[in-house]
């Protein structure tokens, strides 16, 4: 066995963090293929030990905290299949990779089944394949664990609250309350969305507009105006569902920007500065690449920044070959930023914003996606007028005209939630909280 630490792997700058003192066990009976994985890893700061068995391999397991396994199928007496099973059954937090060739797909599926293998690699690999393999597998296991602190952080805190004293613990238990109160929003809002992660979706399209500024609620009012083109346009229904996860997340890869990065508008930027922001939808599109039912969504959020006449980025698409869902929110974000001002130099009021827009046809934007847009714009004039009303003159049977947020900007309903006499009492509930709610209502 072996422990070997240096320089870092020449990779892509987006992935060019070590994940801590991550350690790494590669198990395969070729002395030159645990040689070849040395070399390659050798640089990355990692600890890093090889077996050439399985038997080995648990071995070591027994006496060193593994993070991630690289096992090899096709190994005597114990296969790579074998050998995982047992690692998933006594170190089930070890990520667990197997090497295969491509004429073992049997035993490939048997270590998926049984040893519930994060993914496995075809040999020969190719190393920068290999190397953000298992920087974005030991990524995902530091996040879970990062979950898995902050949901023990809050275990013992509950449990810290319940010996303060009595004037004190009167305030916990006034805060549990609004707490539950917010939660019972969200379940009733969001009901008919959970099986489609749209809670999740808005809660990780908050993370961006938590900051103060003008970017605060730029995420829904491009989801809201990205959807109703598409209805526009009479996209599928699973299609539409994209993109709008897509419009919601759009600035998901802005999370790490700083302050000043987000307050200035892109025309204001410097060309250090816009050469880190134009890595943002591709920074967006990795975030979500573990999630499954995000794939369709993540693809759009790479491209929509691209242009109609091929002046976009990051992929200089042209035309048709960017994805529809990515034309329409090219367009409803920068509508949006245009207006907020973080576009153009300056804000634009509403009418030059859709001037500007008509501006960009067939060069910004997608001809097709301009009219809808336009379409859209001239149903919204004669769209249902509104009335905002204290919790007092709330009435069954009223619906909302905008998202129900609190103070703190958490989603409690959202757009066109029919009320009834139980929501009201909710809404009512605020006030002991300091947070009395302004709701806006259809005005019939």
């Amino acid at each position: 066995m072996e422990i070997q630490m240096s320089e870092k792997p020449k990779i892509p700058a987006s992935q060019n963090e070590p994940e801590g003192n991550a350690t790494l066990l590669f198990v395969d009976d070729e002395v030159n293929i645990l040689s070849s994985l040395k070399r390659l890893f050798r640089p990355g700061g990692y600890r890093i030990f090889t077996a050439e068995s399985g038997a080995q391999g648990l071995e070591i397991m027994q006496h060193e905290a593994v993070d991630l396994v690289v096992s090899d199928m096709r190994m005597p007496e114990m296969s790579g299949a074998q050998f995982l099973e047992q690692v998933n059954a006594r170190w089930p937090d070890t990520i667990r990779i197997l090497l295969t060739g491509h004429a073992e797909i049997g035993a490939t599926i048997d270590a998926i089944n049984k040893g519930h293998i994060y993914r496995y690699i075809s040999k020969p690999w190719e190393d920068n394949d290999i190397l953000l393999a298992i920087r974005q597998a030991l990524h995902q296991k530091k996040l879970e664990l990062a979950n898995q602190s902050l949901e023990e952080l809050t275990r013992r805190q509950n449990e810290e609250l319940k010996d303060l004293n009595a004037n004190l613990e009167a305030k916990v238990k006034a805060r549990t309350e609004e707490v539950r109160q917010t939660m019972g929003f969200l379940e009733i809002a969001h009901d008919k969305l959970k099986r489609d992660f749209i809670t999740s979706i808005r809660v990780f399209s908050n993370l961006i507009e938590m900051r103060e500024g003008a970017m605060a609620g730029h995420s829904r009012r491009v989801a809201e105006l990205s959807r109703a083109i598409a209805q526009k346009m009479q996209v599928n229904d699973a299609d539409a569902q994209d993109i709008f996860l897509a419009a919601l997340l759009h600035d998901v890869g802005k999370i790490g920007f700083p302050d000043y990065l987000l307050e200035k508008s892109f025309a204001n930027l410097t060309n250090e500065e816009r050469l880190d922001v134009i890595k943002h939808p591709v920074k967006g599109q990795t975030a979500l690449m573990a999630l499954e039912p995000l794939n369709g969504a993540a693809k759009l959020i790479r491209s929509h920044h691209e242009r109609f006449d091929g002046l976009g980025y990051p992929d200089k698409l042209h035309g048709l070959a960017i994805p529809l869902g990515a034309r329409i929110i090219a367009l409803a974000n920068e509508y949006d930023a245009a207006q907020i001002g973080m576009l153009l130099s300056k804000r634009l009021k509403h009418a030059d914003a859709v001037l500007f827009i008509q501006e960009g046809r067939g060069n910004r934007y997608d001809p097709a996606v301009v009219d809808a847009f336009m379409s859209v714009m001239a149903s919204t004039a004669h769209a249902v007028r509104e009335q905002a009303l204290h919790p007092e003159q709330l009435k069954p049977g009223m619906a909302l005209s905008r998202d129900l947020l609190s103070r703190q900007g958490d989603l409690l309903l959202s757009k066109d939630h029919q009320l009834d006499a139980s929501l009201i009492d909710q809404i009512k509930n605020f006030k002991q909280f300091g947070d009395e709610l302004v709701v806006y209502v259809s005005d019939k």
